[in-house]
């Protein structure tokens, strides 16, 4: 497969195609620290002790990712609670993901990036 040709990055660097030029690095670095800055925290977030033995009890029964069938190592939101405890607790919007597709899949999904 031939290889693609270097781009042209908006500041003006030349970037070998499938890599990101510095100045982009740079820039989603300190938009995710804005973000952070004003993000509650894991526990804030109803993340708590309650949460971790209700997350083991469901990957317990639910062992493997509904994505790709490897073994599922977190407890998924289907549609993301945004803080809503009522939402947070309803089983039936769990799903167990490994980890790869909670990062890679699932982040798309909520992003809209991804056609089902």
């Amino acid at each position: 497969m031939p290889a693609l040709p270097p781009r042209l990055c908006s500041c003006g660097n030349i970037v070998p195609s499938g890599e990101r030029c510095a100045c982009q690095i740079v820039t989603d670095r300190a938009r995710k620290a804005r973000h952070d800055r004003n993000r509650p925290n894991a526990r804030q977030r109803g993340y708590t002790r309650q949460w971790e033995q209700a997350r083991a009890e469901f990957l317990r029964i639910y062992p493997y990712c509904a994505m790709c069938g490897a073994p599922a190592s977190l407890v998924d939101h289907i549609t993301p609670h945004r803080g809503d405890q009522r939402i947070f607790w309803d089983k039936t919007n769990w799903q167990p993901l490994c980890t790869p597709c909670h990062s890679r899949h699932k982040q798309r999904q909520e992003r809209g990036q991804v056609q089902p």
